[in-house]
């Protein structure tokens, strides 16, 4: 069973081109070729070989192979034990890097996945998908990134990229954290909690790369995006105190005029002046 699909006008970042199960007979074999997409394929019966860069791997039940666009490929069934496989094609902008994430590459192709028959049932979801072309699309990209988070938290973890240490990685966790969360009122100590380190360990790290601390990171992050928000004639200076982490718009004030020099409402006048809503 093979289903093509039309190419996506609308998610770009991830997309199905085609997915299928086959019972390949003895000796069933595809290539040398290339194809123009991410092809995996998850074995659940049997066993094959496949052939990339050179390289032969002998695979079997709960292991798969990449195929990764415009790399020559081969791969054929045992003629003893021919194998049972489940594949899905697929392409986008995220495609690699989601590949990546699950430690699979042109240079490391195999994955193994034995925990259960969560990614054929996947596969099963897909087919099942066409009954409803409405909400179809979506669907099947909701299963791709299911099937892929499974391979990744079944293979090792992926290693950090050469130019980055590991001191690197975890102040960009920080920064990440600060960006997404800097409305909520984080501590510190939330922050440290969610990295998985010692509050003065990461503290120190953090200043040794950023040339200031974690605390006065956070603060400046705020304010600069009060800043921005300064621009909205619609927010009240309350409203950008509370959009930015600060509960009480004086203590936001306060900060504000130590950072900038002026008060938020003279920032505004001054920097940005246009008609104003009420300040509190």
């Amino acid at each position: 069973m093979i289903e093509y699909l039309p190419r996506s006008k609308n998610l770009s970042e991830l997309y199905l081109t085609q997915f299928g199960v086959e019972n390949c007979i003895p000796g069933h074999f595809f290539g040398p070729a290339v194809r123009d997409y991410f092809l995996l394929h998850y074995i659940m019966d049997g066993e094959g070989i496949f052939e990339v860069g050179g390289k032969r791997y002998h695979l079997g039940k709960g292991q798969g192979f990449l195929i990764c666009p415009n790399v020559i490929t081969y791969y054929q069934a045992d003629t003893d034990k021919p194998w049972s496989y489940c594949w899905v094609g697929f392409h986008g902008s995220l495609a690699e890097w989601l590949l990546k994430q699950a430690g699979l590459t042109m240079a490391s192709p195999i994955f193994i996945y034995e925990r259960d028959d969560i990614l054929h049932q996947y596969m099963q979801s897909m087919a099942e998908a066409k009954a409803n072309p409405k909400a179809q699309e979506v669907r099947l990209t909701g299963l791709l990134y299911l099937m892929l988070s499974l391979i990744e938290e079944s293979g090792p973890a992926a290693p950090p990229s050469e130019r980055e240490s590991q001191a690197e990685v975890y102040v960009e966790k920080v920064t990440d954290f600060i960006e997404m969360n800097y409305a909520q009122k984080i501590t510190i100590e939330d922050i440290a909690h969610f990295i998985g380190l010692n509050r003065s360990y990461l503290g120190s790290l953090f200043k040794q790369r950023m040339n200031t601390s974690i605390q006065e990171y956070l603060v400046r992050y705020r304010i600069n995006k009060a800043c921005e928000m300064m621009r909205n004639a619609e927010l009240s200076i309350g409203d950008i105190s509370r959009s930015v982490g600060y509960s009480d718009p004086l203590l936001f004030s306060k900060v504000f005029k130590k950072l900038k020099g002026i008060s938020p409402k003279h920032y505004r006048a001054e920097v940005h002046p246009q008609p104003q809503a009420a300040d509190l």
